[in-house]
């Protein structure tokens, strides 16, 4: 048989499994499934591990790997599956088993370890035995373990056990698999590479925000961290005028009445932060879109004022498990920048390949170039768990497809991922070191215009319902931020910089006041400049603007004071070039 690179890991994270029962045989498992970059394992141990115990269970999965032991399959009862793991002590197992004898169904990706399996009944289970190992799993798997080729221990971690803060805290072991040396080697020279890009240390080193206990997963902006988020801002307002977007705030604070209306209490009242105000419940905004509905009630709407783009820039929490949270990748407070499109049916198209080309535009500003789409449809043997017509299903998938078609874009369609409420047209961008990062989401609701009453005027004086886009470009600004951070190791292009010019005086006494004089010139004519004001040397100045990744560093002595030329170093060269204040300016503006 064919393996694909899933099966591989799937079956290295039991040949993991298999060497951890060996080393430690009171170890009790809880799932393992094979992931985007390789594979995990979550299980108690007596023991904490350490980096160290890594290598120990990699040389054990070596050794057990050269005895070629087979991947047998066996299909069992549920009375027959709990027994055996009774029997072994393997706890986490005989809970799942038990769900499934009491309700009769379960979702399979938690019982399996496989994310993409969806709910369905189950009567019997299947079991993998690999050695004296045997788990719970669907498979499928390779022949043998000599068929994983090569394999690396990469990391620990905790995780909870079935993703709840209540439970107890286990032990998850990352590992990742390949079919050939060189393809290992390459993967784990950018794990290297990202390690060195980490945006949680370089934040810290380049003074742009921290993190605080008092407020775990809410990052703290800086000044210096505060001048790219507000340069983000201002580049997504000017594309976003240009294109005949309105700009919105809404409260951060609303109602208990409008989240019931909305669906947000029912489906996701648990994440969200609750309050009381006047003996009413009340809630901090996980998402802007019901109080975008809101504002758009606020008048009658023509089919002449259509499409209606309207944006916001809205700060919104959830809360997230606190072994989750990842510097500004997971947090728990965030601004998403927002836009809904009202438009009608025959727009539809337009408008999705208008929001992709602002994507585009706005994405190649920073150097993302490379980009992969998939488009999430509903599930045709589940349709009743989707809301909206069959008729306005395909209208919305044939205007995403058809947008994607025009702009000839390839577009993974992928079943079954789309949310209850419509489809979804997701935009996976490639950084610097070939990771892909998930930001921008344009999104069909069949949900929040019948929950709204959301209406326009046709031409025929009838009222008729729009189609709503929600989209977002940076997805959230802080996220994005921490993509940008990794993206460009820290050493932004100019335009982007927090500080875009250093100007450091020779000799405190001597050149200070010159150096403040064309700093605030400088920043008259829009540039963010710094001058270094310490009593150090010059070589170590240079140090710490290099270090600080400053694109344009100018020493400032005795012939720029006489001469009006600067000496100019450009970040990352050791060469100057000579220029005046006017030409540096235009070079930054460019």
């Amino acid at each position: 048989m064919s393996n694909t690179i899933e099966t591989i890991r799937h079956s290295a994270a039991h040949l993991m499994a298999t060497a951890i029962q060996s080393l430690y045989p009171k170890a009790k498992f809880g799932v393992g499934p094979s992931i985007e970059d390789g594979f995990y394992y979550d299980v108690e141990l007596d023991d904490q591990l350490s980096p160290q115990d890594l290598k120990k269970i990699e040389k054990e999965m070596q050794k057990l790997q050269k005895q070629n032991l087979e991947f047998k399959k066996e299909e069992i009862n549920i009375d027959d599956a709990i027994k055996l793991f009774k029997d072994a002590k393997q706890d986490y197992k005989v809970e799942l088993l038990e769900d499934i004898k009491k309700h009769g169904t379960t979702d399979a990706s938690e019982i399996y370890g496989d994310q993409d399996i969806k709910s369905e009944k189950i009567d019997k289970v299947t079991i993998y035995k690999t050695g004296d190992f045997a788990d719970l799993c669907r498979g499928p798997h390779v022949d043998s373990t000599k068929d994983i080729k090569v394999f690396k221990l990469t990391k620990l971690a905790g995780a909870y056990w079935r993703g709840d803060e209540k439970n107890k805290m286990l032990t998850r072991i990352y590992g990742t698999a390949f079919e050939d040396k060189k393809s290992l080697a390459d993967y784990l020279h950018m794990l290297e590479e990202a390690e060195k890009r980490d945006h949680k240390k370089l934040g810290t080193q380049l003074d742009l925000y921290s993190f605080h206990s008092e407020a775990p997963g809410s990052p703290f902006f800086h000044d210096k961290g505060m001048r790219i988020l507000n340069t983000l801002v201002e580049f997504w307002r000017e594309k976003h005028q240009e294109r005949g977007y309105q700009e919105i705030k809404t409260p951060i604070i609303l109602n208990r009445k409008l989240w019931e209306q909305s669906g947000h209490w029912k489906l996701y009242k648990d994440d969200m932060y609750t309050t009381k105000i006047d003996e009413e419940d009340y809630a901090i905004k996980p998402m802007n879109c019901p109080g975008g509905m809101l504002v758009y009630n606020e008048k009658k709407h023509s089919y002449r004022e259509l499409p209606l783009r309207v944006a916001e820039l809205g700060l919104v929490h959830r809360h997230e498990l606190s072994g989750v949270l990842n510097g500004l990748f997971r947090v728990r407070t965030f601004t998403q920048d927002d836009a809904h499109i009202f438009c009608a049916p025959e727009q539809l198209e337009d408008e999705i390949i208008d929001v992709i080309n602002l994507i585009q535009e706005m994405f190649s500003k920073f150097g993302f170039k490379d980009y992969r789409y998939t488009l999430s449809v509903r599930s045709d043997k589940k349709k009743d768990k989707y809301l909206g017509t069959d008729k306005e299903w395909e209208w919305a998938q044939n205007a995403i497809l058809g947008a994607a078609k025009k702009l000839k874009i390839k577009c993974d369609v992928e079943e079954g991922e789309a949310k209850f409420y419509g489809p979804s047209f997701d935009v996976m961008i490639k950084d610097a070191i070939g990771r892909e990062w998930q930001t921008s989401t344009i999104q069909l609701d069949f949900n929040l215009p019948s929950r709204f009453n959301i209406t326009y005027t046709g031409e025929d004086g009838k009222d008729h319902t729009p189609y709503i886009l929600h989209r977002v470009i940076y997805g959230s600004l802080e996220r994005f931020l921490g993509i940008l951070v990794e993206h460009f190791k820290g050493a932004f292009p100019a335009w982007l910089s927090p500080i875009q010019v250093a100007l450091l005086p020779v000799s405190t006494d001597k050149h200070l006041d010159y150096s403040q004089k064309l700093a605030n010139e400088f920043r008259e004519k829009g540039a963010r400049v710094w001058v270094d004001d310490s009593p150090e040397s010059v070589g170590k100045k240079i140090r710490t603007s290099e270090q600080q990744k400053i694109p344009y560093i100018l020493v400032i002595g005795d012939k720029e004071m006489d001469g009006g030329k600067l000496a100019v170093r450009e970040q990352g060269s050791g060469d100057t070039k000579e220029m005046g204040v006017d030409e540096l300016v235009g070079k930054l503006k460019r």
